[in-house]
């Protein structure tokens, strides 16, 4: 568990939970799903001494839940936000040598590093309680970018320039963080899918590992639900923004507005995420089709082959039987230059039609 105390230009971690909230700025408390399952007494107790409330029984089943989708809720005291990141395993950047090359067991790899563990956010007034997966780096990686700012220098996360001014604008952030982080995610599925598809496409490759297909396009299918559910939870949590009480504070109506634009800024960037994956998704079904195709036009091309060549031989085949037949009287049958007479007349024919199959192009990879 770690506890940070944040006010105008100050950012502060604390060694223990106050027992009652400081006088300026506000507290925000993350913790791994197992410490809060554990320490859940505590942090309640603390809740309801900070801000008068604790979190409802069914929100606190929710955020304990590794397999819930993302989605918005609201209390009259509290909103809470569960939040599924999009991220790649550590490591898995490795799996491919460099941007075109790779195997089918790093692509198998590569599906398996996909994580899409939910984050949750108990927003309150002046409290911030975030509960994170057990290897998840989000809270320390902003604790650390946070922490290394200072009043007249360095930048935030999103290059605004000052701290967050309130428990949701440093919600916003760190969602808006998780969803910039499926860039590294995009890549490997990008390399993956561009692996599959050469695969699929090389005419000298006997590609049967159709198992690997299915398990690409049902990731890609969990990724576009995962995406779907975001934007609908961004959306909520849009709605229920302008539903808050106008104070009539010049300050206050100013920061609320920055918060629509962070939630619009963080809705747009889902909806580029969401048009991403469904554009690999359309990606992948076109390498299946193309690779049908190919295999159809392939079967084409052989059957012609075929074809011209029984076509060639039929005449050559007429020419023999007949002087195969059991008669005496065949012309050149008793001749000594008869059998040459034969043969070159079948070679005459069979060079004839080759010669007229090829002028039309039934002989040619390009046949029509």
């Amino acid at each position: 568990m770690r506890l940070f105390h944040l006010h105008g230009d100050q950012f502060e971690e604390l060694a223990a939970l106050p027992a009652k909230l400081p006088e300026q700025g506000f507290l925000w408390l993350g913790l791994g799903r197992g410490e809060f399952e554990v320490r859940l007494a505590e942090v309640q107790a603390a809740l309801q001494a900070w801000t008068g409330g604790q979190l409802v029984d069914l929100h606190v089943s929710d955020l304990l839940n590794h397999q819930l989708p993302s989605h918005f809720d609201y209390t009259s005291w509290y909103d809470l936000m569960v939040f599924r990141r999009l991220a790649a395993a550590p490591g898995s950047a490795k799996l491919f040598f460099d941007e075109e090359h790779g195997t089918l067991a790093s692509a198998e790899k590569a599906l398996e590093a996909i994580d899409t563990s939910p984050v949750g956010f108990a927003l309150f007034d002046r409290v911030l309680l975030t509960v994170h997966p057990t290897d998840c780096l989000v809270r320390d990686y902003f604790a650390d970018k946070l922490g290394k700012m200072t009043p007249t220098e360095g930048r935030d996360l999103r290059g605004s320039g000052r701290m967050p001014t309130s428990s949701a604008d440093l919600m916003l952030r760190m969602v808006n963080h998780m969803v910039d982080s499926y860039l590294d995610l995009r890549r490997l599925l990008s390399k993956q899918l561009t692996l599959l598809q050469k695969m699929l496409l090389d005419q000298h490759s006997h590609f049967d590992d159709w198992a690997m297909v299915l398990a690409s396009r049902e990731a890609l299918h969990r990724l576009e639900d995962t995406c779907e559910d975001q934007r609908s939870a961004v959306q909520e949590w849009i709605d229920a923004l302008e539903e808050w009480p106008d104070t009539g504070d010049a300050q206050s109506q100013r920061e609320r507005e920055l918060l629509r634009v962070r939630s619009r800024d963080v809705l747009e960037h889902v909806e580029r995420v969401l048009s991403h994956v469904r554009r690999l998704e359309s990606s992948a079904e076109s390498a299946v089709q193309m690779h049908f195709s190919a295999l159809g036009h392939r079967t084409n091309s052989i059957m012609r082959t075929l074809t011209v060549l029984t076509a060639i031989f039929l005449p050559l085949n007429l020419i023999t039987g007949i002087f195969g037949m059991n008669f005496d009287a065949l012309p050149l049958i008793h001749s000594g230059t008869g059998v040459w007479i034969a043969f070159a007349l079948m070679a005459t024919v069979g060079l004839a039609l080759g010669l007229v199959f090829w002028r039309k192009r039934y002989l040619s990879s390009g046949g029509r």
